[in-house]
């Protein structure tokens, strides 16, 4: 598995999500046509850990979380950037998000939640704020930031 491999899986739901808002409508679509029990799910999972597994997924450390953006936004990507993290256990630091947040949550080991949500979608609206947190074991979170804008705060 690569990187391009990671994005022609993310291409064709990239296409769907452009110009739609990030709402709660939206995390229901998602989970409804692209959640944890769908084959498109278990691709972009299996690319994840296949990633992480060769290094060029989540290829930084701090704080006791595995993270790194693979993909700059670009027109190809909608104007969506890709961040994947590695993280068991524990809370990340907080942080906004002004154009908002959609969140792919695969456990790796456990019945991992992300923000208290199990395996499938997350959507953040624009200028919602979190400490991200993965509890009850370990979860890859594949987060698209429009425009790949994050503001961390102190």
């Amino acid at each position: 598995m690569t990187p391009a491999n990671l994005q022609s899986e993310l291409a064709p739901l990239l296409t769907q999500l452009q110009d739609r808002p990030l709402d709660a409508a939206l995390d229901a679509w998602l989970n409804a046509e692209y959640g944890a029990t769908s084959a498109a799910f278990a691709r972009l999972k299996a690319v994840c850990q296949s990633g992480v597994e060769q290094g060029w997924l989540c290829n930084r450390e701090g704080g006791g979380i595995r993270y790194g953006r693979i993909f700059k936004p670009t027109v190809d990507l909608h104007g969506f950037s890709v961040d994947v993290v590695d993280m068991e256990d524990l809370a990340g630091p907080h942080h906004i998000h002004p154009n908002g947040e959609i969140d792919l949550i695969m456990p790796i080991k456990g019945e991992a939640r992300f923000d208290g949500r199990p395996a499938g979608w997350l959507v953040m609206p624009p200028g919602s704020a979190h400490r991200p947190t993965v509890s009850q074991g370990r979860a890859l979170v594949l987060y698209l930031l429009p425009e790949g804008r994050i503001e961390f705060t102190k």
